[in-house]
């Protein structure tokens, strides 16, 4: 049966990398199929190293809210491929991923191409193909070279907080990543720019002076702050009295700010602002889990989910856990034998009662569970070795019935918790 599943399988084969970040395979294929790239709906193109997935969610429930149609390419999935592809708002079908994935792997003529290529050339022919009035567009790594930066003239570009992450690919310094997220950036083309530190955000307005691309930036531009049990957006066009963000923690604030700015370029009202903020959903960002096999395990405890995967992750994630009501907190982590993991675990310490390591199951990738619990104790952590993530929090409860146990390290991990749990 030609499922998508089946089709996604054999096209992993079609270039030994998983990452060889080039736009000529893109080029290519897209001409094979006719430019789709060139009709589908005004793009927001969305780029960064932390932030995307949460501020394209609010920029999405703040166009919907206006009654806009809404297409959203998003990367990686957690539960299901089908999950990185909205049409007008809803998640495609797999019987049409299954058509499209065929059509693009007939048209690329088994040429080498990267698994992320060929698939956004199938979603880049959903979008050509379903009427929509905007299409919120993530960048996958990078995005100089990234396979969604064939969008010559998108609506507005979004660049949110730029941190080291995926030195191997973008370079090993702030400018260096910087430089590689500012290619999206287009000639006269808003580009709203979320909270940096100053040595990206010079190469970012230098990148945005250079195309005559107009720029509308964090602490310039535009401001966010919490008041009271709220927060206000403010920017040259006025004031928004809103609600703190249903996503939780305070990283979420300036993710919201950044979304908001973008909205306000687009020429978002108030209620729009509000649902924004109000009505995101962005799975496994500090997600407390309510079903499945290790909610039943974990009885008493707290069960919550998180993605985030590098050092900013993990001063995002500390900050949330120092905001929450104080309760014992255990980590039960997996990562990526990619990743900097003292750095993602060094913030984390002081708020972390212990860690159970773990691998990511069915990665290739993973750092094995022994490796995470040599880092975990080499920034201060008391450290355990599970076998899987039922075993750690079996073995958690036992320890500590009532406490807040966290599952993290990896958008992986975390999809396959949410796959049984989600």
């Amino acid at each position: 049966m030609n499922t998508s599943d089946a089709i996604l399988s054999r096209l992993m084969a079609l270039h030994p990398k998983v990452i060889d970040l080039s736009l000529d395979r893109m080029h290519r294929l897209l001409a094979a199929l006719g430019h789709p790239e060139r009709a589908i709906p005004p793009v927001i193109h969305i780029a960064g190293t932390n932030g995307k997935g949460s501020t394209q969610a609010m920029i999405r429930a703040g166009l919907q809210a206006g009654g806009a149609q809404v297409h959203a390419y998003t990367s990686p999935h957690l539960a299901q491929f089908r999950e990185r592809i909205r049409l007008s708002g809803t998640l495609i079908e797999d019987d049409a991923l299954a058509d499209l994935l065929a059509e693009v792997e007939a048209a690329n003529d088994r040429q080498p191409i990267t698994f992320f290529e060929i698939t956004t050339a199938a979603a880049f022919l959903a979008f050509a193909r379903t009427p929509a009035d905007y299409t919120l567009l993530e960048v996958g790594l990078g995005g100089r070279l990234d396979a969604t930066n064939v969008i010559d003239a998108p609506r507005l570009t979004v660049i949110t907080p730029v941190s080291i992450d995926h030195t191997q690919y973008l370079g090993d310094t702030l400018p260096l990543i910087a430089a590689e997220k500012a290619g999206i950036i287009k000639p006269r083309v808003p580009v709203i720019v979320g909270p940096q530190h100053d040595d990206a955000l010079r190469v970012i307005e230098a990148r945005a002076m250079g195309l005559s691309a107009p720029i509308v930036a964090h602490s310039q531009h535009w401001m966010i702050q919490p008041e009271r049990d709220g927060m206000v957006f403010q920017d040259d066009h006025g004031l928004w009295d809103l609600p703190l963000p249903n996503l939780i923690g305070p990283h979420q604030i300036q993710n919201a700010g950044t979304a908001l700015a973008a909205l306000r370029a687009l020429g978002a009202n108030d209620a729009q602002a509000r649902a924004a903020v109000t009505q995101a959903e962005w799975p496994a960002r500090m997600q407390r889990l309510r079903h499945g096999p290790l909610v039943d395990l974990a009885t008493a405890a707290e069960l919550w989910l998180d993605g985030g995967h590098n050092p900013a992750g993990g001063q995002a994630l500390a900050a949330t856990l120092a905001a929450m009501p104080a309760r014992p907190t255990h980590l039960v982590c997996g990562m990526l034998n990619t990743k900097d993991v003292a750095g993602y675990l060094r913030p984390l310490a002081a708020h972390a009662a212990s860690l159970t390591a773990i691998d990511i199951p069915g990665e290739p990738n993973t750092l094995p569970a022994t490796q995470t619990a040599d880092a975990a104790r080499q920034v201060g952590m008391t450290a355990h070795v599970a076998q899987d993530a039922a075993q750690a929090v079996g073995d958690l409860v036992a320890r500590s019935p009532g406490a807040r146990i966290l599952i993290c390290g990896s958008l992986y991990l975390a999809g396959r918790v949410l796959r049984d749990n989600g």
